[in-house]
């Protein structure tokens, strides 16, 4: 069965970055299982895994605009370090939810001089090429259940 809309998916996937480190993997996990049309996983591998099946094994490289996104510098600012208040042992790559225009966003702390931190709301892997390494375990029909509550049910399936 090939991979169109609402196809349950499950595969492996390994993710690297450009100079070959593994960022994330479901190596030694279940694979990930997804609805394919309902926007769970980055579009560009999601465009890479339409019209596949199982036993398929692929390598896809997808750009920022199609993963996680361009980097945006007004995304980065310093703020004193009291905003951080009872966090004793502040460290560079600590992930905190702030606030911004739009609601809740999650930034990271990326440098600490003095009483100045640096924090950045960017993804992580915002303006990376993402390099997955990808194989194709199962492809289903979703069930009326699962498209009306929008995600998989069962093994694999991930709750948000």
């Amino acid at each position: 069965m090939q991979i169109g809309h609402n196809s349950v998916v499950s595969f492996h996937y390994t993710l690297t970055d450009d100079q070959g480190n593994v960022i994330d993997s479901s190596d030694g996990r279940e694979p990930l299982a997804y609805i394919h049309g309902e926007g769970h996983i980055v579009p560009g591998l999601e465009k890479a895994l339409e019209g596949r099946q199982a036993g398929d094994q692929f390598k896809v490289d997808v750009v920022p605009e199609e993963g996680y996104g361009v980097r945006h510098d007004e995304l980065i600012q310093v703020v004193p370090r009291e905003a951080f208040q009872g966090v004793e042992d502040l460290q560079p790559g600590m992930q905190f939810q702030g606030r911004n225009d739009q609601g809740s966003i999650n930034v990271t702390v990326s440098k600490i001089e003095g009483d100045n931190v640096t924090v950045d709301g960017n993804h992580p892997l915002a303006g990376q090429t993402l390099h997955f390494a990808v194989e194709i375990t199962s492809v289903r029909e979703a069930s009326e259940e699962e498209l009306s509550h929008g995600h998989v049910h069962g093994e694999g399936g991930h709750h948000h």
